[in-house]
C-alpha cells in the first residue's frame, strides 16, 4: 500500500487535533493506492496460504446494530446464533484493509493477524458521515462545524464517496491500537473505491486529559528524573 500525497488531506489534517478542555480530539485522513510493492506482496504470499483471494470471509455486523463484542465472542464458539456474521467480503478486499492498518500505524503496531470479524461493512455513506459528524461535534462543537464541509468534499474529491464500499475496523481490547487507559471513544473507517484501486482511512480518537498525562507533562517527568539522577551522581562523587 502507498501513501498518496494530498495536500488538502495535510491541511484538514493539522485542523484535526483540537484539545476541548477535558479531552482532545487526535484525528487524520490518509490515502492509499491498493498497489502492491515489496512487504505487500510478501505478505500477501504468506495471506494467500490461509485461503483464495476470492474466497469470501465473514464480517461482523457494523456497530450500529449494538451487539456487544461479548456476545459476538460466543457466536464464534458456536454458543449462539452463527447468523450475527452476516456481510462477507473477499479475501483479497481483508488484505487491503490490514495492509491499510499496517501502513497507516507502522512501525509501532502490526495487524497482520487480524481476523475477518474484526472489521465491519458500514450500511450507508450516510450512516457513517452521520456518525463521524455527531462524534467530532459533540467534542468539538462549532470548531468541528468550521471543518466539516471541508472534511468532507477533500474526502469525496480524491476517494469520490457515491462509489466506495465502507468499513470500519472495530477490534477488542487487545488488539485496538488506542486501548489504552483514557482513550474515550475511536473510529476507523476505510473507504474503498475498486475503480480507483484506493482506500481513504479515517481514524480518529477522543483521549481523556484527566486521565492520559500531556506531552509536556511526560517532558516534566523526564526531567525531573534526569536531575535525580545527576544529584544522585555527584552525592556519590563527594562521597569518593
Amino acid at each position: 500500500m502507498k501513501l498518496l500525497e494530498n495536500s488538502y488531506f495535510e491541511a484538514i489534517n493539522s485542523q484535526l487535533t483540537i484539545e476541548t478542555g477535558d479531552c482532545q480530539i487526535i484525528g487524520r485522513i490518509e490515502s492509499y493506492s491498493c498497489k502492491m510493492a515489496g512487504d505487500d506482496k510478501q505478505m500477501f504470499k504468506v495471506f494467500c496460504l490461509e485461503g483464495e483471494p476470492h474466497v469470501l470471509q465473514a464480517l461482523s455486523p457494523p456497530q450500529t446494530t449494538g451487539i456487544s463484542p461479548s456476545k459476538l465472542s460466543r457466536s464464534q464458539s458456536g454458543d449462539e446464533s452463527e447468523g450475527l456474521l452476516s456481510d462477507k467480503c473477499s479475501r483479497k478486499t481483508l488484505f487491503y484493509l490490514i495492509a491499510t492498518l499496517n501502513a497507516s500505524f507502522r512501525p509501532d503496531y502490526d495487524f497482520s493477524r487480524a481476523k475477518s470479524h474484526e472489521f465491519s461493512k458500514e450500511p450507508s455513506l450516510n450512516w457513517v458521515m452521520n456518525a463521524v459528524n455527531s462524534s467530532l461535534f459533540s467534542a468539538a462543537g462549532e470548531e468541528f462545524n468550521e471543518l466539516k464541509p471541508k472534511l468532507w468534499q477533500a474526502i469525496d474529491a480524491e476517494i469520490c464517496l457515491s462509489e466506495c464500499d465502507i468499513y470500519s475496523y472495530n477490534p477488542d481490547l487487545d488488539s485496538d491500537p488506542y486501548g489504552e487507559e483514557g482513550n474515550l471513544w475511536s473510529f476507523n473507517y476505510f473507504f474503498y473505491n475498486t475503480r480507483l484501486k484506493r482506500i481513504v482511512f479515517f481514524t480518529c480518537r477522543s483521549v481523556s486529559l484527566f486521565m492520559a498525562p500531556r506531552e509536556t507533562d511526560l517532558e516534566n517527568e523526564f526531567e525531573i528524573e534526569l536531575e535525580q539522577d545527576e544529584e544522585e551522581e555527584e552525592n556519590m562523587d563527594e562521597e569518593g
